[in-house]
């Protein structure tokens, strides 16, 4: 595939003969953010660790770009831009000044260098900050900084590890925008234990936790485990459990304060049954829509049931 960037196969570590990650395995394809998605101590940080060289795994390898990172890392390294969770920043410099040294590191041709650092402030909203201090920047800003050397020198991965964390609402808002405009000319991965991040900005996601990945797939895929087969229903007139039961397709109903939810049988839908049902009974019918299941409930049924399987 010529828009394969990034591919992980098998990788494990082991610490003591205990494995933080255990047979990870996947893809990442140009233009695509991935979210990487995980509890604390879920072998997270090892496998960006692995992904980026910092980390050699006990088995496994990773290519990027078909270019073998065991075998060739300095050539795999350049094709990275890498913001950690700490941000490598030399505060006492003005943002020019860093970012000229950020582009002198990953090798950026002299002649390219102060187009290089005008590209990287353009693209982070920096433009305007060209001479300040980084140390009189906003926690934001400074995030902004810490991106802007991770793509100076136009590589085809970025990898960022809690990119948000510590930020305000606003700069939130800004940094999640920022990381779907690079995702259109790189590929992204994007490290977070934050759930609602990944529906934010990602297209693809992984989940991992105790080493090993429970959920692989598509952003739209993790929503529809979220809607899943349940409809959260309002009545002025609340019928009764068994009322609803009576319905076709109906098979479970609970009260939730004053809403009534109602699971269905899988490819069932009851929807229109439920609202002739009201009409004709007079239950008052003033709302229905699907009972979304947050995120953290689905990354808890993916775990547990992992757990089981185990």
């Amino acid at each position: 595939m010529d828009n394969l960037t990034v591919e992980a196969i098998e990788l494990t570590r082991l610490y003591g003969g205990r494995a933080a990650v255990s047979d990870v395995s996947f893809q990442l394809t140009k233009g695509q953010v991935l979210g990487f998605l995980g509890p604390n101590g879920a072998g997270k940080s090892t496998t960006m660790k692995m992904l980026t060289g910092n980390l050699a795994p006990s088995a496994g390898s990773v290519k990027i770009c078909g270019i073998d990172m065991m075998e060739n890392p300095k050539e795999a390294k350049a094709l990275i831009g890498y913001l950690p969770e700490m941000r490598p920043l030399y505060k006492e410099f003005t943002v020019d000044e860093y970012l000229t040294i950020a582009a002198r590191l990953h090798k950026v041709s002299s002649k390219n260098i102060k187009k290089a650092v005008e590209n990287a402030k353009e693209r982070c909203g920096l433009t305007h900050m060209s001479k300040r201090l980084i140390e009189n920047l906003s926690n934001g800003y400074q995030q902004r900084v810490g991106i802007a050397q991770a793509i100076i020198h136009s590589p085809m991965v970025v990898i960022l590890d809690e990119p948000t964390v510590g930020l305000d609402p606003i700069q939130i808002r800004d940094i999640r925008a920022l990381i779907k405009e690079i995702g259109q000319e790189h590929s992204v991965i994007v490290s977070t234990h934050i759930l609602p991040e990944v529906e934010m900005v990602c297209d693809h996601v992984q989940i991992i936790d105790k080493g090993k990945l429970v959920f692989n797939g598509g952003i739209d895929v993790l929503k529809r485990q979220r809607i899943g087969n349940k409809l959260l229903i309002g009545f002025k007139n609340k019928p009764t459990a068994q009322d609803l039961l009576a319905i076709d397709g109906v098979a479970e109903v609970e009260s939730v304060d004053d809403m009534i939810r109602v699971r269905f049988i899988e490819d069932a839908n009851p929807n229109a049954s439920i609202v002739e049902a009201s009409v004709k009974n007079g239950w008052g019918l003033y709302q229905i829509a699907p009972d979304q299941t947050s995120l953290e409930d689905v990354f808890v049924q993916l775990t547990y049931h992992e757990a089981e399987a185990v």
